[in-house]
């Protein structure tokens, strides 16, 4: 290196010092690069789509090898996510730790409201693993694995017509967390007229209901005229093989097919190749800085203020420590004061309101006994009356009765009389 000048002024004398000579620090640039070679990389993806829509064999192609996905059944009840890490992957000195999450059983149910919930429980998740790391007293960011996602692939269905409600709910909801990045998969299924109608029917309606997916940066002068021409290819439209045949001398991923072959890596039959110099060869540091600096200080800046934190306070003061533990205790007892509160004016409400019903039961009660006495003396009248006719239909009968008899006996002794002469003569006669 040329010797370098360097001048300072010293007050307003006009004085200078000079020196020259080789400083040294042009060397942290190669300091940091052997730092974070040795460190190592740390890429997740999440790869949202429906189940066999092809998530697994684009991450084999990719990556140019082969992960052990198990396949899974289209007849889940619910939404799950599964993350993989890989920890083995090196290319030249360089390593990654890569992680790949993939959605189970998405976009299967006939209810799809809950779809979308798991995987947004957990991106939060991991953005609060990497804050509560940060807000430790001893901390450890440098040997810590983050798992936050850096990249979302979301797999539109290749139906050549629009995005189903689904998929925009989906990425509606997550595009102000994650790097959305929208890709067409099995875009052999359809002809190229009909796909490149497709995907400006994508982008059209992306635009129109608020979706904000990744766009390539186009700050660096290097990349910048290549990122802006790769912007204008969204959603890739790509193809996954796990296969390799022979094509002119060279073992290539293909797909075989009677009328043709359809090569991965051929930029004339999908845009795999622009997906992948995108993805990981010239943007994965973007992605990564893009994750960190927006979509994980929004998550912070809003964890942090249901905290109770902030930058100053109303005089402009630096808010300490201390002060917003004091405030949220502050807050968290006044909280605590005014439940109990509540809960000590429904227990009165209550027993008032039991008090209540338990008069308006024994007024009921009294009532009805009331009523039960009113019904038994009347009864118990009736019953008076009953008896009394009873008793005069019996002494009337008793009466009628002696009567019958006393005509019965009469009647008998007239008849004894009458009878007593002839009785007198049959007997002498038989004499």
């Amino acid at each position: 290196m040329a010797a370098v000048d360097v001048q300072r002024q010293l007050g307003h004398d006009g004085r200078q010092m000079k020196l020259s000579g080789h400083v040294g620090f042009d060397s942290l640039p190669d300091q940091l690069v052997n730092k974070s070679v040795n460190k190592g990389f740390d890429f997740n993806i999440l790869c949202i789509g429906e189940t066999g829509i092809g998530k697994s064999t684009l991450m084999d192609s990719l990556f140019k090898t082969t992960f052990n996905s198990e396949p899974v059944s289209h007849q889940l009840p619910g939404v799950s996510v599964r993350a993989n890490t890989y920890v083995d992957l090196q290319e030249s000195n360089v390593g990654l730790r890569l992680t790949i999450v993939d959605t189970v059983g998405y976009g299967d149910q006939i209810d799809k409201t809950d779809s979308v919930q798991p995987l947004v429980e957990y991106i939060d998740s991991q953005f609060e693993s990497y804050l509560q790391e940060e807000l430790k007293i001893k901390r450890s960011l440098t040997s810590y694995h983050d798992t936050r996602i850096h990249a979302c692939l979301y797999f539109i269905a290749p139906t050549g017509h629009s995005l189903k409600s689904l998929d925009l709910v989906c990425m509606k909801k997550l595009d102000s967390k994650v790097n959305i990045i929208p890709v067409v998969a099995k875009a052999d299924t359809i002809s190229k007229p009909e796909l490149a109608q497709f995907k400006k029917k994508i982008m059209s309606e992306l635009k129109e209901n608020g979706v904000r997916v990744y766009q390539f940066p186009t700050d660096d002068e290097t990349v910048a005229e290549m990122n802006a021409a790769m912007n204008s290819f969204m959603p890739f439209a790509v193809v996954g093989s796990r296969e390799e045949i022979e094509v002119g001398g060279e073992m290539v991923r293909a797909r075989v097919y009677p009328w043709g072959t359809v090569e991965v890596e051929n930029e004339n039959h999908c845009d795999f190749v622009k997906l992948r110099e995108m993805l990981i060869r010239t943007n994965m540091e973007d992605l990564r800085e893009t994750t960190h600096l927006n979509h994980f200080e929004l998550y912070r800046k809003n964890r942090l203020k249901e905290m109770g934190f902030a930058d100053s306070t109303a005089d402009n003061r630096p808010v300490r420590l201390y002060d917003v533990i004091e405030e949220k205790k502050k807050n968290h007892m006044r909280e605590m004061e005014a439940k109990e509160e509540r809960m000590r004016q429904m227990f009165v409400d209550k027993v008032k309101q039991k008090e209540a019903e338990l008069k308006k039961a024994e007024q009921d009660l009294h009532g009805k006994f009331d009523n039960l006495r009113k019904v038994h003396a009347e009864e118990k009248r009736k019953l008076d009356d009953r008896r009394r006719m009873l008793e005069e239909e019996i002494n009337e009968f008793n009466r009628n009765k002696a009567s019958v008899q006393a005509q019965q006996a009469q009647a008998e002794r007239d008849m004894h009389q009458n009878t007593s002469p002839v009785l007198g003569r049959k007997k002498d006669r038989k004499k």
